[in-house]
């Protein structure tokens, strides 16, 4: 009987098109519903961003001397062009993570086979983690989407011959960028070591021009000088950015502990404004079986740079465990690595037979599918039935009426509201009323005498669902 060749089907033709479309849906959707309904709310650290970005001046140096300087710069110019909500708080984020998983996609594309692309990208995209981080109005997305751009232009320099110099020019400017935010300086690290203990690359950058590496030498230290600067002025930045703790001493056995936890404790899950475990059960063992397989690998170049990136994290995440997001590029590298030897092993069973090589294909498919379920659902009822959680967000802005024209807020939230008022036109912040019609916060509201209430704006809450009063005097 004559063999059926599959590669007439339809549907074995256009698999990735299919794919890839399916991730591109995905990922539309799950930002789009992440940005807008969960948690749909601010956190205290996404109203500390709005606050560092409001307070940034070209007119004052000192201004500009932070962490992450280049994301609040963008977060500041949304915030200017299309004003301030919570929605556009969240913006910067959604962009940059959008952008970082397309180029992780590419990224697979060019490290992996077709079929682990689609498979690990559909899981990755899918994970609680990412989605939390995509809809965070904060910097914690650039822990994901330097190293993915670094990496992919690092890339396109050592295997695609046309256009090499400008990817080399956009790959030094990414990397003098990358510094200004925590830990960024670690993925370069491992790119470093990479190239010199590597026979391969080591031949490649031995074969560049010396005046294009000249060329692009200074555009990095022209656009890493104001960081110098900045450092050599506040060397607390600098150990801040190296992810260094600033207060001592440091409880090592506590850290590995709480290090431990997060990873590992899969009986116990918890949503704070970190989810633990950082990943599933599933995810883990491919993880796992991952990071066998570049150690049985070990010649060649992805696992000299995943080995080398997970050594120099190790220290930082004993001494500091809070940055949970550093691991999620390396570790979903190390999911499509593990995908590829549970793919390569059925294929070694069966390498002539078609039906067994398809039908082994499913087992595949629905442990995928579990993945992207589970990853998703851990998320969403994470971030929106925990009564944990619910208090960490606040949705005050929203409730905020638009023609409030002076809001009186304690002064713990003066900060936050007075950031907001420079880019809500005809919005005065006070801690005492001054205009006869005043909006109120909830924690503001014994700071308001002789003023009567006439409404109570509130939320969806179970308790403390009173958050805004708007007030006049008598």
């Amino acid at each position: 009987m004559a063999t059926r060749d599959f590669s007439n089907y339809f549907l074995y033709r256009w698999r990735y098109t299919i794919g890839y479309v399916l991730i591109g849906l995905l990922l539309a959707g799950l930002l789009l519903f992440a940005g807008l309904y969960l948690p749909g709310g601010l956190s205290a650290a996404e109203m500390e961003s709005v606050v560092r970005s409001a307070s940034l001046s070209l007119t004052d140096s000192s201004s500009l001397a932070v962490v992450n300087l280049p994301y609040y710069a963008f977060q500041s110019a949304i915030l200017t062009t299309f004003g301030i909500s919570i929605f556009t708080i969240k913006l910067p984020s959604l962009i940059l993570g959008l952008l970082t998983a397309v180029g992780f996609v590419m990224l697979l594309r060019r490290w992996f086979k077709p079929n682990i692309a689609v498979l690990a990208s559909l899981i990755a995209i899918s994970t609680g983690q990412f989605l939390f981080i995509a809809q965070s109005g904060t910097p914690s997305i650039l822990y994901l989407f330097w190293p993915v751009v670094l990496l992919l232009l690092g890339t396109q320099v050592t295997r695609v011959k046309k256009f090499r110099f400008l990817w080399k020019i956009l790959f030094a400017i990414t990397a003098a960028l990358s510094l200004y935010t925590p830990l960024a300086i670690y993925p370069l690290v491992a790119v470093l070591l990479t190239v010199i203990f590597h026979p391969h690359l080591r031949n490649v950058v031995r074969r560049m021009s010396n005046f294009r590496l000249t060329v692009v030498s200074i555009i990095f230290l022209v656009l890493i000088a104001p960081l110098v600067w900045f450092v050599i002025q506040t060397p607390e930045l600098g150990l801040m950015l190296l992810g260094v703790p600033t207060t001592l001493p440091i409880d090592i056995g506590a850290n590995v502990i709480t290090g431990l936890k997060q990873y590992f404790q899969f009986w116990s899950p918890s949503a704070t404004e970190v989810m633990t475990p950082v990943f599933g059960l599933g995810s883990a063992i491919l993880i796992g079986l991952g990071l066998y397989r570049l150690i049985r690998t070990r010649e060649t170049t992805r696992s000299y740079l995943i080995i080398f990136w997970i050594v120099c994290l190790i220290p930082v995440l004993v001494v500091n465990p809070s940055f949970t997001s550093v691991t999620f590029v390396p570790s979903m590298l190390m999911l499509a690595a593990g995908l590829t030897s549970l793919i390569n092993y059925w294929y070694r069973l069966f390498p002539l037979n078609p039906y067994a090589r398809i039908a082994g294909l499913i087992p595949i498919i629905i442990l995928v599918a579990a993945l992207i379920i589970t990853g998703f659902t851990r998320y969403a009822y994470g971030y929106h039935y925990s009564p944990q959680v619910a208090p960490l967000f606040s949705k005050d802005l929203a409730l905020l009426p638009k023609d409030t024209e002076q809001i009186v807020v304690s002064k713990d939230e003066l900060a936050f509201y007075s950031a907001v008022a420079q880019y809500r036109d005809n919005l005065a912040v006070m801690t005492t009323p001054t205009a006869d019609t005043v909006t109120v916060t909830r924690e503001a509201r014994d700071q308001v005498e002789g003023f009567e209430v006439v409404r109570i704006i509130t939320s969806a809450r179970s308790v403390d669902a009173d958050r805004l009063y708007v007030m006049q005097r008598p």
